[in-house]
């Protein structure tokens, strides 16, 4: 598979795990008790500081893995079994959200919209994998987080419009859909960390 295809595959997969379509009606019930003028401001913020998040996570994250003794196949199965718990929460919602916790009063601010909800722990382990995966490669990796967090963020921002054309059993079939995909791709990490941990063993 070539690189070009890669990127194009990683920025897929990374727009999948922040589930923007999942997130719209937790983001509008979040903001619900700010002013509407800083409706915008607000989720726009979350949203650069999720990035920030994500691209310290694409330079810094291999360094933090190795201080802490923990090897990439590790990383690659806890990250399918984060996905895989996410992806199963899409498909069958719980009333709390896909991340849990309720509406906080107030305004949000890092918690729980730019974390976890848009750069989650699935979104931080995959950024992890793609580094190690080509350590050379980091301004492309750093190019597919930017057209995952544009896509991502083009459909928060739009979250009222959306919720008003697909209403919410329109937003509700896409994030199942996107749930499946998930479940697939979690259960392709967990299958390469373990094939990975089985081959090293019988190295």
């Amino acid at each position: 598979m070539g690189i070009g295809t890669d990127v194009w595959s990683a920025a897929l997969l990374l727009f999948f795990v922040m589930d923007p379509f999942g997130n719209v009606p937790l983001a509008l019930s979040l903001l619900k008790n700010v002013e509407k003028s800083r409706r915008r401001k607000v989720l726009f913020r979350e949203l650069v500081i999720a990035l920030g998040v994500l691209v310290f996570f694409l330079y810094f994250g291999e360094a933090i893995l190795r201080v802490m003794g923990l090897q990439q196949e590790t990383v690659s199965i806890a990250g399918g079994i984060v996905l895989g718990v996410i992806g199963l929460r899409m498909i069958f919602p719980r009333q709390d959200g896909v991340m849990g916790g309720g509406a906080l009063a107030g305004e949000p601010f890092i918690v729980p919209l730019a974390i976890p909800l848009i750069a989650g722990p699935s979104a931080m382990a995959m950024v992890i994998l793609l580094a190690k995966s080509d350590p050379g490669g980091l301004l492309t990796w750093l190019g597919a987080i930017l057209m995952a967090w544009t896509a991502t963020a083009l459909v928060m921002m739009a979250s009222p419009l959306l919720l008003r054309i697909l209403r919410e059993r329109g937003l509700t079939a896409i994030e199942r859909l996107m749930g499946m995909v998930l479940i697939m791709l979690a259960v392709q990490m967990v299958i390469n960390g373990v094939s990975a941990l089985v081959i090293e063993g019988a190295a």
